[in-house]
């Protein structure tokens, strides 16, 4: 049978990371593959109370469709957190609720993207961002990082030459897969760069309550005084990723498009699962769960980093993130981390190869390990064997 696909379906390929989850299932792996919150830090007796809360004192709206936007008293909430990274003069009408955050990263290559458009973004970036994109037959424009960012200078060279540039795609706290941060002179650059350019930044956020040194910095939306930033935040993070609950935040003439995009895609997000977050940020304090998170967080990556510099050859460059999930290697120019994943789970260990992090190539001698998922045993014996693979390497 001659089944005709669209054409943009030839540039939809597997994320790397989902067929690494695959092969790292068995329970003799030790995967430090995807970016996955403790499963065993979930608030799951929390939110049994929660539940039958919201069923017994509002079961039927719970059950029933809903507006688009989502549920008024959660996105007026959302708003006040918002407000801590000094994202000012916004309401309930600037906040879209979205099945996490990734459906946001869809939505905004589906409103902004023509086939042959170019993304700009960092150097290297988040995969599922680009994966999403890529579905829109777009090209990437990737920009060199240093430890403030993206380098500014660059930039300004990609938009003064590229008239069809239609975001910056920026994820500007303990970067994916880096785990770089950005400095708060840089995220002002950035916005000026953008008015002058006239172009649109998307910034996507999903880590920065998890910062485990230093005060948080604002947004990159914070310095946004053209409506022209759109910030996408999760509660995957800090709640829980099966929850699927994230947001956008935009100017109203932004948001509006993408409220049309959500309305012929889903209609809305799960009537009950947005009942229930709100009722756990009235029952719960999500301050004091974000605090267990860091200190067990960064437990974990203390431990990873501290195995790493015993155990791993000098050469291996280890950059050590000031929160987040994840801790990024960069090895001797030689070595293929394919290859070494390879031999990786030979040993019943698991991790992401840099590679599918360039959407332009590159990055054949770089990986990220998560830390957050495994145990502190566990951590301490997947590094044990990954440094016995590198050695056979």
């Amino acid at each position: 049978m001659a089944i005709r696909f669209a054409q943009r379906m030839d540039v939809v390929k597997a994320s790397t990371i989902r067929e690494i989850l695959k092969l790292a299932a068995s329970p003799d792996i030790i995967s430090f593959g995807g970016g996955m919150p403790a499963p065993e830090l979930f608030p799951i007796q929390e939110m049994k109370e929660v539940s039958l809360k919201v069923l017994d004192e509002d079961g039927q709206k719970a059950l029933q469709y809903a507006p688009t936007d989502g549920f008024l008293p959660l996105r007026e909430k959302i708003v006040k957190r918002l407000n801590r990274v000094g994202i000012k003069g916004i309401s309930a009408g600037n906040i879209l609720l979205t099945s996490g955050s990734q459906q946001g990263l869809d939505f905004s290559g589906k409103i902004f993207l023509d086939p042959g458009d170019a993304v700009v973004l960092e150097k290297p970036s988040y995969l599922g961002a680009i994966n999403a994109f890529k579905a829109y037959e777009c090209k990437f424009i990737d920009i060199p990082m240093d430890d403030e960012g993206m380098i500014m200078e660059e930039l300004e060279a990609v938009l003064k030459n590229n008239e069809n540039v239609k975001f910056i795609y920026v994820i500007p706290d303990f970067q994916n897969p880096t785990g770089k941060t950005w400095s708060v002179e840089r995220r002002k650059q950035l916005v000026h760069m953008a008015c002058k350019y006239d172009t649109i930044i998307v910034e996507d956020n999903p880590y920065y309550e998890l910062r485990y040194e230093g005060e948080i910095p604002p947004a990159i939306k914070a310095f946004d005084t053209e409506g022209r930033v759109v910030f996408l935040g999760t509660f995957s993070k800090t709640l829980s990723p099966g929850l699927r609950m994230g947001w956008i935040c935009a100017s109203e003439e932004i948001l509006n498009k993408y409220n049309l995009i959500k309305q012929g895609s889903d209609l809305q997000v799960n009537s009950m699962t947005q009942r229930e977050i709100n009722t756990y940020l009235e029952m719960y304090n999500l301050d004091e769960r974000i605090e267990m998170l860091k200190g067990v967080y960064k437990k974990r990556r203390d431990l990873m980093v501290e195995e790493m510099k015993k155990n791993f050859p000098p050469e291996v460059k280890i950059y050590v993130p000031q929160g987040g999930l994840f801790v990024w290697l960069e090895f001797p120019e030689n070595v293929n981390t394919l290859d070494l994943f390879k031999k990786a789970l030979e040993k019943n260990v698991a991790f992401v190869p840099g590679d599918p992090f360039y959407p332009n190539e590159g990055g054949q001698n770089t990986c990220r390990l998560s830390f957050s998922s495994m145990t502190e045993d566990k951590i301490v014996e997947g590094i044990g064997r990954l440094a016995a693979a590198i050695k056979e390497m």
